[in-house]
This record gives C-alpha cells, structure tokens and sequence, in this order.
C-alpha cells in the first residue's frame, strides 16, 4: 500500500469521501492543506501532468461558476498565475505517491495507479456534495 500525500481543502466533504476511500483501500494519507501550501508555479505544475489546461480547474470555485475565471480561455502560465493567487482554483485533491503527482479523484485513474478498495464507484468523486447552497466556509486557521 501508499503513502499518499494529499493536498485538501481542509473541511471540504468531498476531500473527506475521497481520504476515505484511500484509507480503506490500504493507503495511509497525509493530509495538508492544500490552500496553505506555500506553492509556486515549479511547485505545482508537474500535479496537472498532459492534462489539458482548462482541467486542471476546480469547477466549483466560485470564480469558475460565477464566469470570473474562464478556464479554457487561459494558457499554462495565466492558469498558473491565477491558481496562484487564488489556490481556490486548483482542481482537487493533489496527490503524491513517491515521484508521481495527479490532480483529481477520478476513480478509474486513481485505480490504476494506487489501487481502491473493491465497490468504489466508477466516474469521479469530486466537486462539492452540496450543489446549489452556499460555498462551504472557509477553513479555520487555528
């Protein structure tokens, strides 16, 4: 089983399934807070791998829903530049296993790279487990 580095907003109850499922598939997670991460773009550009730019968004943010941000209209460094200043963009969880990183809990990929527990659901567990109510709060910075 893995280590599993796991960048989260902390709070966040989609995070929380995710950590969940890893846990029960053998893997030990190390969660950090994926909006504290002093994060720079060297830092963070090697989690989006080939993906295409406009996935490396989470669309759940609230400047993406409120059109602020238009992920396809943006290249690698503006996209960088604005997760950046906002890491409330950046598509979640960022995983880390030894030298290999990924963004997003899509269950098939995350299978094929760590393994899940049998009976995970197919598809992707990401985005917020409360469609149309208010963001979640912001973490607390005891």
């Amino acid at each position: 089983m893995a280590d599993v580095i796991f960048f989260e907003k902390p709070g966040c109850g989609g995070n929380a399934r995710q950590k969940a499922l890893l846990e029960k598939a053998g893997h030990r997670v190390l969660a950090r807070d994926l909006l504290a991460e002093p994060w720079t773009a060297d830092s963070l550009r090697p989690y989006f791998g080939d993906r295409p730019v406009a996935d490396w968004f989470n669309r759940a943010a609230p400047a993406v829903k409120s059109g602020a941000v238009v992920p396809e209209a943006m290249d690698e460094a503006a996209a960088l530049a604005a997760m950046l200043a906002q890491p409330l963009l950046i598509r979640r969880p960022l995983m880390r296993v030894g030298d290999r990183r990924e963004c997003g809990f899509e269950t098939e990929r995350v299978d094929a790279w760590i393994g899940l527990a049998e009976g995970v659901p197919d598809g992707t567990l990401e985005g917020c487990l409360r469609p149309g109510m208010a963001p979640c709060p912001p973490p607390r910075r005891d």
